[in-house]
């Protein structure tokens, strides 16, 4: 895959991560279980209705998924999409560091001369 579709199909992901709030309850589902929105309310000193909001923009950007269990609905983490967004930038890391030594070996060469 290239980095130009890398990007795209991350850039999605790291919107949604651009948000405090949604920034924290990713974290907070990273614990490993899936957790009610009356459960994510709790301490976030936000609506449950704006804990609503901030999961679906989630759920848009395939960080998260929901299912209905009896009159709750529970949330859950999906962790492939964050292992995908940290390969991009994996793949940028390496290309920088690249850069960064290419640079360094010219500007080494120039003094040597």
């Amino acid at each position: 895959m290239t980095l130009n579709a890398q990007l795209k199909g991350a850039a999605p992901v790291f919107a949604a991560l651009g948000d405090e709030t949604r920034l924290q309850l990713v974290a907070r589902l990273a614990g490993g279980r899936a957790l009610s929105i009356s459960r994510l309310s709790q301490g976030a000193g936000i609506t449950r209705q704006a804990v609503t909001k901030h999961l679906h923009v989630l759920a848009c950007a395939g960080l998260v998924r929901g299912c209905r269990q009896g009159r709750e609905q529970i949330w859950e983490l999906n962790a492939e999409q964050l292992a995908q967004a940290r390969r991009c930038l994996d793949t940028v890391g390496r290309q920088w560091e690249s850069a960064l030594d290419r640079l360094k070996k010219a500007v080494e060469g120039e003094e040597e001369a």
